[in-house]
């Protein structure tokens, strides 16, 4: 594997509003996400992607402050979350968590506005601007049909897109999306992604466009979205830097534990990973006495097979049966 960018290379070029330090997380005993030092680069897209339970989630999560580091910091133009008023927080970064919850018989318009919040006070309630942005932010994500439809009668994929408008409409210069296009048909996958890429392209007046920071679980996916991506395993960043610059066979054996060929993509020429088997450590030579009794219990299960045929059978069985089928990688 080619060694990884400095962490601060994208930050170096591009400035980082938000950054974490030495940033430890942690669940009640079981720390999550070790020392993690991490500048998010302005006005591009940076996709977390690693295994299950790696961390990548709980990463964003504190990106967001809600989940409070059991060391370290999280940074936003310098200052500590902990140290930003909520409503503050809220108008700078939107977040849309991996598994949101409605309340019970709202409206998808009435969700979507939900957004306009952390911009209202008590002498200002709805302006029109609230109107532009409900009504873009939804049209965006082609859920305007759906206005009226009570959120917790759609589907999967509609909730998502909803959930989705909402974060949109919040308007903050930095947008956190874990997981986005969970329950989402490939077509409306390649739609929100393409979307992503859109809110961080600059705006035609030349200035720059949105932070945007996700996790994926497609690592291809990542590769061809992303302007900066973060591998981790582990808890901690096992490298990151342009996906054309880290992304190799040697990487994603180290973080999948897959043998894999990286191509370039034929659409994007981003890399394109063409998974093979699961990847383990070629076994150590053994030794002349274990090879002695591997022998004897071969000839002894031989015996056995011969002497009864059902006996046999059975072993076939339920060898086959307990054939492992490889598990869902995050």
């Amino acid at each position: 594997m080619s060694p990884s960018p400095s962490p601060t290379t994208g930050a170096a070029e591009h400035g980082s509003r938000l950054s974490a330090r030495a940033l430890t997380l942690a669940y009640e005993d079981r720390t999550v996400v070790h020392e993690l030092d991490l500048a998010v680069p302005d006005g591009q897209v940076t996709v977390i992607v690693g295994p299950n339970a790696c961390g990548k989630s709980t990463t964003l999560r504190a990106l967001g402050r809600l989940l409070k580091p059991r060391g370290g910091a999280v940074l936003l133009d310098g200052t500590e979350l902990a140290r930003i008023p909520t409503k503050r927080i809220a108008q700078s970064i939107g977040l849309l968590p991996q598994t949101p919850v409605a309340p019970e018989a709202i409206t998808v318009s009435d969700l979507v506005a939900r957004g306009r919040q952390p911009h209202q006070s008590w002498w200002q309630q709805w302006s029109d601007a609230d109107e532009r942005a409900v009504t873009g932010a939804m049209a965006r994500t082609d859920v305007t049909a759906l206005a009226d439809r009570p959120v917790d009668e759609l589907s999967g994929g509609q909730r998502q897109r909803v959930w989705i408008a909402m974060a949109l409409a919040q308007e903050t210069d930095l947008l956190l999306l874990d997981e986005p296009t969970t329950y989402l048909d490939i077509a409306h996958q390649v739609e929100v992604l393409d979307l992503v890429r859109q809110l961080a392209s600059p705006a035609a007046d030349g200035s720059r466009g949105r932070t945007v920071v996700t996790v994926l679980h497609d690592l291809n996916q990542a590769a061809r979205y992303a302007d900066h991506l973060v591998a981790m395993k582990e808890g901690r960043i096992v490298a990151e830097g342009r996906p054309g610059d880290i992304v190799t066979a040697g990487l994603v054996r180290e973080v999948f534990g897959l043998e894999a060929v990286v191509v370039p993509d034929p659409v994007t020429g981003s890399p394109l990973v063409v998974p093979g088997a699961p990847w383990s450590p070629a076994p150590g030579p053994a030794s002349p006495s274990a090879a002695s009794d591997s022998a004897s219990a071969s000839d002894s299960v031989s015996a056995s097979a011969v002497s009864s045929p059902a006996a046999s059978a059975s072993t076939s069985a339920s060898a086959s049966a307990s054939d492992p089928t490889p598990g869902k990688a995050l």
